[in-house]
């Protein structure tokens, strides 16, 4: 049973790998943004509003599509938007007036490829066969974590050696991974989702108080891992004066390799562990890193900070997916893809608010403003580790 599903499991980990492509090769790309095209910090913030408001939209719109096309057409649709969308990103630019019309758009269209993976990948793996769902969906988003870092490495390597003016060329070269995963989504074994589990019981979930603080904590994860991850690269560079090789490979990629080895850690764990304690352990030493990062001014422990954010945040996502699916049972597809909308709004308004803060007061002032969001999440879960199950 095992090895029926293997190439399945590395279909939708390369789809994970997919996701952080889409997500954080831009990032990486800000400071040739802004020194080419003039662009602020709200501008290049409203980049990043755009491609989870997409990803949101897909989120709302996931139960329907995944009745019209079926598991296996959503994972191959998502990987056709991925690719579609990273190739225009590199042409677009060079054939509008508007270039920030023609990032806009091209953006759009890979996020529409993104937010059908969150949606479609999590469940197609929930469905599986398998032992120890909490660990194995950690391992699985452990890969958007290695395709972060390798995003970021690669990325910046191409920078390195070709330099801003020609940074067209790098969404191009990453369109490769979402084409060949197109093949092998039309070729692995699936389990199907059941009629009852892909329309779950929406009326089920909003009865159940529980489903209310899941959704909190899931907009607190998206916003505290996504703010951190997408603006450390110009932290690094713009206030503590760190070269960018430097600061992409001390900030962005340590800060994913962390979180990559939090969910494998919390993945060999999590059946003996209390999600609910290990989420308040974690975000207040997640709050400690954006408060740490806003307020000291000696760069080695500033970036020491930013990259084990990665390490606190690391359990949140895939934690509160597994909870979620064992706590509010018959969810289905609907409570997976409420999850996702919630956590693509905190991923667009983390990022957002931070940039906001950002172009007034500094990038220190907005890494302080951050904090808010690990705070919201030490409450919700105190209040659903604190509260009787059958009284919440």
């Amino acid at each position: 049973m095992k090895n029926k599903y293997r190439s399945t499991k590395l279909a939708c980990y390369t789809g994970y790998v997919v996701q952080a492509i889409v997500n954080n090769f831009l990032p990486i790309l800000f400071i040739a943004l802004q020194s080419i095209y003039g662009l602020s910090y709200e501008q290049l913030a409203r980049i990043i509003i755009f491609n989870f408001t997409a990803q949101i939209i897909i989120d709302l719109s996931a139960p329907k599509i995944l009745k019209v096309f079926g598991c296996r057409g959503c994972a191959v649709l998502a990987h056709i938007s991925a690719t579609v969308g990273l190739v225009l990103f590199g042409i677009l630019p060079q054939i509008m007036s508007n270039t920030y019309s023609a990032i806009i758009i091209s953006i759009i269209i890979t996020a529409f490829g993104s937010g059908l993976i969150e949606v479609i990948i999590s469940p197609i793996v929930e469905a599986l066969p398998t032992d120890n769902k909490s660990g194995n969906m950690a391992i699985l988003h452990s890969f958007f974590c290695w395709g972060q870092a390798f995003t970021i490495i690669i990325t910046t390597v191409l920078i390195f050696f070709t330099g801003f003016e020609l940074w067209y060329f790098i969404p191009v070269v990453w369109a490769i991974v979402p084409f060949i995963n197109i093949f092998a989504f039309l070729k692995v074994p699936l389990v199907e989702f059941a009629k009852d589990e892909e329309k779950g019981s929406i009326k089920t979930l909003l009865n159940d108080k529980r489903y209310y603080f899941y959704l909190v904590m899931m907009l607190c994860a998206g916003a505290c891992e996504v703010a951190m991850s997408q603006w450390a690269s110009m932290f690094a560079q713009q206030a503590l004066k760190v070269p960018k090789t430097v600061g992409d490979l001390a900030g962005p990629c340590a800060f994913a390799l962390l979180m990559g080895a939090g969910r494998v850690w919390y993945a060999k764990r999590a059946e003996k562990l209390s999600f609910n304690k290990t989420v308040i352990v974690l975000s207040t030493l997640c709050f400690l890193c954006y408060l740490t990062v806003a307020i000291c001014h000696i760069p080695f422990v500033a970036l020491i900070c930013c990259a084990f954010c990665g390490f606190t945040v690391s359990v949140f996502w895939p934690g509160i997916l597994s909870a979620g699916a064992k706590d509010l049972k018959n969810g289905g597809a609907v409570m997976f893809s409420s999850f996702a909308l919630l956590g693509d709004i905190g991923c667009s308004l983390g990022p957002w608010v931070l940039g906001i803060v950002a172009d007034s007061y500094g990038l220190n002032i907005g890494f302080l403003s951050g904090s808010i969001f690990p705070i919201l999440m030490i409450i919700a879960a105190v209040i659903l580790s604190a509260a009787d199950k059958k009284t919440i």
